[in-house]
């Protein structure tokens, strides 16, 4: 059976024309709430020019790109050659898909019958018990690839094929992206690509976040690490909220426009070695706004065994991470999710913290 609240729509919870506050099911504990959590940092996201990566002389893009990896976890992309029309035919359908009719947006459920849970389809994320606080959104979860693996039942129909053609697209960037990162660790472009494999897995998730009354009490979405190899993201062009933690501090992701933004993921980062980290990001919501965004999730085939690859181990880097296959992270991630927990913690998948620790305190004095 499922939970009582799973399919308690936010979106409906937030047009209740009397709401003042939030359910209490969604409000937070006070030293957990988002303007006590610890201070906004007025730092800027680096930006990478994606174009410029495959030039082999361009050692200055390179460089920013290395850095923003080490440091951040994250970079703001440009130069990727997606349309703008495209970019914006692909929220616009979001919009419409989330202003549908609730019974419209039912036929692509994520509760069968009213007993079972499944993570494809529409809903909220998972509830597991009455103690768990919930996020501020409604999602539509779909997997995209292998393309013989969809189930259209759960596609929209004014998405489908809208949402194959931006499939084509962001998966030539996220290649683009994947080489580029293999090169900075002097491997052969294919490195990352050959690891995921032919049959690579990849999801996208639609969330709608609608205006809250009290921001102050809520997490838009909880604060997470992602379980892919990277996240290719397209944001809301007019409403911000997304935030990454950087040094103990939260940064507001800024409104991009038609720039995407890449997450390294917690597969990345045991596939490198733990030399790019996935890094910790949350969203908080508007009194006022409502704001929808659209994540493209990369993993690797699901049956494959990963783990520090023995070209990035050696007697400076021993592994970080024990070996471990792909279905076993994918399933642990909605359990870790639900806590609030990092994948490879929650499954005990990582080692040597110490040594990493050490290693990137090394890296800070080098750098500075």
């Amino acid at each position: 059976m499922v939970h009582a609240d799973q399919e308690k729509l936010v979106q409906v919870v937030a047009a209740d024309v009397g709401l003042v506050a939030p359910p209490s099911r969604y409000v937070l504990r006070e030293e957990n709430r988002p303007t006590t959590v610890a201070k906004q940092a007025k730092l800027v996201i680096p930006i990478v020019d994606v174009s410029r990566l495959a030039m082999p002389d361009d050692v200055e893009e390179s460089a920013k790109l290395r850095s923003a990896l080490q440091s951040w976890g994250l970079f703001v992309v440009t130069g990727h050659g997606m349309p703008t029309e495209l970019l914006d035919e692909i929220l616009e359908a979001t919009r419409k898909f989330f202003h549908l009719p609730p019974e419209e947006k039912q036929k692509c459920g994520n509760v069968i019958d009213g007993v079972s849970f499944q993570n494809e389809g529409y809903g909220i994320d998972r509830i597991d018990s009455d103690e768990q606080v919930l996020d501020w959104c409604d999602r539509l979860w779909l997997q995209l690839q292998p393309e013989d693996e969809r189930r259209l039942q759960f596609w929209p129909q004014h998405l489908r094929e809208l949402l194959h053609e931006y499939t084509l697209e962001s998966g030539r960037v996220t290649m683009d992206v994947l080489k580029a990162m293999a090169k900075l660790l002097n491997q052969e472009e294919g490195f990352f690509i050959d690891m995921v494999g032919e049959r690579f897995k990849s999801y996208s998730r639609f969330t709608y976040y609608p205006p809250c009354p009290r921001p102050d009490l809520v997490n838009g979405l909880k604060p997470h690490t992602d379980n892919s190899v990277i996240t290719l993201l397209l944001m809301d062009k007019d409403v911000g909220g997304l935030q990454v933690l950087k040094d103990g501090n939260w940064v507001d992701v800024p409104v991009l426009g038609h720039d995407l933004l890449v997450v390294v993921g917690e597969g990345m980062e045991i596939v490198s070695n733990a030399i790019f980290k996935a890094p910790w990001h949350r969203v908080v919501t508007s009194a006022d706004k409502e704001r929808m965004s659209l994540a493209m999730f990369y993993q690797p085939e699901p049956e494959r065994i990963i783990g520090p690859p023995g070209a990035l181990v050696h007697e400076k880097r021993p592994p970080m991470f024990k070996k471990c296959l792909v279905q076993t992270l994918a399933d642990g991630y909605w359990d870790a999710f639900a806590v609030g927990d990092r994948t490879v913690d929650f499954l005990n998948v990582r080692i040597n913290a110490e040594a990493d620790a050490e290693l990137e305190a090394r890296a800070v004095v080098a750098n500075n």
